[in-house]
């Protein structure tokens, strides 16, 4: 029988409502360490689920979080639902491609319907060796997601000319 970390592998690190927040909230907040040390955080807009352990997102300017990763490809990235106040800090590795590199035109095949596709210079995949749910604190005194959800949309829209939402 193979050694037990050998067996675990190949389990999903991403559930089901993991990847459906990467689909629906698509925009993650990228930790990466900078060459002095620090964190630096980026947003990027671009992410997809490629399978049960990878995520990727297409880079179009950040040659900040690039370098980083390069030098360093150890990486986390937070998604979280807006309204719900609930997501996840999900923790991996990542690996840079450029599109001259080998595995760029199949991984760039994802991106098709993004209005970014045409402009994505790199694409970054995340190896996930962690996933873990974050959740807001507007729950610890056993409010339902509807309230919580209801408190979030009410916010947003006073945030909007004449309080409604408008495109």
């Amino acid at each position: 029988m193979p050694p037990l970390a050998k067996a675990t592998q190949s389990l999903a690190v991403l559930t089901d409502d993991m990847k459906r927040i990467v689909r629906e909230q698509p925009l993650g907040y990228v930790a990466s360490i900078a060459p002095d040390g620090a964190p630096a955080v980026s947003p990027k807009a671009t992410f997809i689920v490629i399978d049960d352990n990878t995520i990727a997102y297409g880079d179009v300017r950040s040659p900040g979080t690039r370098r980083n990763l390069k030098a360093d490809p150890r990486v986390e990235v937070n998604f979280v639902d807006p309204f719900l106040r609930k997501g996840y800090r999900i923790a991996g590795l990542a690996t840079v491609i450029a599109r001259s590199e080998a595995g760029f035109e199949a991984l760039h095949a994802h991106f098709s319907k993004s209005t970014l596709a045409s402009r994505v210079r790199v694409i970054v995949t995340i190896k996930v060796t962690r996933a873990l749910p974050v959740i807001s604190p507007a729950y610890d005194d056993g409010r339902s997601e509807a309230d919580v959800r209801h408190s979030w949309v009410t916010r947003f829209r006073k945030l909007q000319p004449n309080e409604r939402f408008e495109e």
